[in-house]
């Protein structure tokens, strides 16, 4: 495939216009040949903007046997035999669903049009006896069994999660609805849905007992997402103009990309892949910018943790089984699934000894992003003008080595804003202050491990290494004590930097830092 005049599909997830206008397109087919002989009934979650709905487009196109469209794909050398099936295909990634009635305008949309197509005339009845009719006729009228293909099942119920009297309306619609793919099964070739979450409680498929959940399979890892294989070999000449724009080598440039949109895993083994999205933005625009992070779902997620006082460092490097990731309960969701199934979360690794998936944040991209989200959500902040101009010191005393000029701007900012949660514990000043932290652009350790305990914060500029040990409501000297007793800074004695000791103390009375107390080793 000549790669030189590519262009790159933003937006447009139609597999058909993608093939007709020479857009750049991977070739995934060769995972339709796995479907086909794995099992009626198919489930896959993946983050937003993973092509996810491109691939249903895919099937789409291939079930109606348009095989002049797959020439020169892997699936086209099988011997599929390339009859055209029926295929109902059911798009619920078109709407926000703020309002009950947006979902019976989609759904009211899409019957009509496959009751015209298949000339449905006896309409009536219920959603679910409409669909079951359609299903009926378009196998009589055709001689082939159906295809339906569900885009973004959950996307109702994920946008409500916090809405219990949405989440019911919506849930009783979507049953009704899927509850034909088990009553119509003789009728039925395939049915494959896509969405973020896979529900436990409260489900849309409880009478759906033998679906396939493909989500955390091996043979799967890679059918959404772009692998470092595929970056090499379809995007050559959009890295070369990256890092032609950003003046850097070719290696670089891809060093870049690895950095920002890499990092995604979603099986034990298999690939890392990147972010489709944002990854043809950035060959798109020649650059490297944060593009998934206006199309996820941050608002939702912080505010599930701010609903649970969720301990963040913790929960961006955390241990969890299998089925801690798989269900989502749509009335209480725990966050740990909540943060993986919507992206924010990957998973870093498996232990088979142990049997649990290490989790992690897949890249530069998504931290910033939402990381620029949670801390409002801890702090009210100061003018935009005021916290650009303490931030900007602070940055700037710490490189210099001027710890208590620093900290007299951390103390500033803190004094500026108004704590919005409950102050019945440190986590929201641990949660606050790691955020700032790490969205300043300092290069910070948290919960930095030792053979005596762990650090609460290790800032490390070219110069200088900062140890800082956090206490709320006891005193600056304790934490000091605590840096001195437990030996912190033995860690980086073999480090030519100089190593600054900081104890701090933060106030729930007057929501401050109250104090500090500094010690330099040497």
């Amino acid at each position: 495939m000549d790669q030189t005049n590519s262009k790159y599909p933003i937006g447009d997830q139609d597999f058909k216009m993608l093939r007709e206008n020479k857009f750049t397109y991977i070739d995934k087919t060769k995972y339709i040949e796995r479907i086909i002989d794995d099992s009626k009934y198919i489930f896959l979650a993946r983050p937003r903007r993973f092509g996810k709905s491109l691939f249903l487009s895919t099937l789409q196109y291939f079930f109606e046997g348009k095989r002049d469209l797959f020439k020169g794909l892997y699936i086209d050398s099988t011997d599929w035999e390339w009859e055209p099936y029926p295929v109902l295909r059911i798009d619920l990634n078109r709407d926000s669903y703020e309002e009950p009635g947006l979902l019976d305008a989609q759904l009211e949309k899409t019957l009509k049009k496959y009751e015209a197509k298949y000339d449905v005339t006896n309409i009536a009845g219920s959603y679910a006896t409409r669909f079951q009719t359609i299903i009926e006729t378009a196998h009589e009228k055709t001689g082939k069994p159906v295809v339906i293909l569900v885009d973004e099942y959950d996307k109702p119920l994920v946008a409500n999660i916090h809405n219990k009297e949405n989440i019911e309306h919506y849930r009783n619609r979507l049953s009704a609805i899927y509850s034909n793919f088990k009553s119509s099964a003789e009728h039925i070739r395939l049915v494959f849905l896509t969405g973020v979450s896979r529900f436990g409680k409260l489900s849309v498929f409880s009478d759906l007992n033998n679906i396939r959940d493909i989500t955390f399979l091996d043979e799967y890892a890679d059918i959404c997402g772009i692998t470092e294989k595929e970056l090499l070999e379809y995007f050559k000449p959009g890295i070369a103009k990256l890092a032609e724009k950003e003046d850097v080598s070719y290696e670089e440039a891809c060093m870049k990309l690895k950095k920002n949109y890499d990092g995604y895993k979603f099986a034990k083994t298999g690939s890392e892949v990147y972010n489709p999205w944002s990854l043809l933005n950035a060959m798109a625009d020649s650059q490297i910018a944060n593009y998934w992070n206006d199309t996820g779902m941050p608002r939702i997620v912080a505010k599930t943790l701010k609903r649970v006082n969720a301990n963040l460092q913790e929960m961006f490097d955390s241990y969890c089984t299998e089925d801690d990731l798989k269900g989502l309960d749509l009335l209480t969701p725990q966050p740990l699934a909540l943060l993986y199934q919507t992206g924010y979360l990957t998973i870093k690794s498996y232990n088979p000894k142990i049997r649990r998936y290490r989790l992690g944040i897949p890249n530069d991209e998504v931290k910033d992003g939402l990381f620029k989200v949670l801390l409002p959500y801890y702090v009210k902040s100061l003018s935009y003008k005021e916290e650009k101009k303490i931030i900007s010191d602070m940055v700037m005393y710490f490189i210099l080595g001027d710890a208590n000029a620093a900290m007299k701007c951390l103390q500033a900012y803190f004094a500026g804003v108004h704590f919005k949660m409950k102050m019945d514990n440190e986590n929201n000043f641990h949660n606050a202050f790691f955020l700032l932290m790490d969205l300043v652009g300092l290069e910070t350790e948290t919960e930095s491990t030792t053979s005596d305990g762990s650090i609460d914060i290790v800032i490390k500029t070219e110069d200088y290494i900062y140890v800082i040990e956090l206490k709320y409501d006891k005193s600056a000297e304790e934490a000091l004590k605590q840096i001195e007793e437990k030996n912190y800074s033995r860690k980086f004695q073999t480090d030519s930097r100089q190593i600054i000791e900081i104890g701090v103390n933060f106030s729930s009375e007057t929501r401050c830092i109250e104090n500090w107390e500094i010690r330099t080793t040497r």
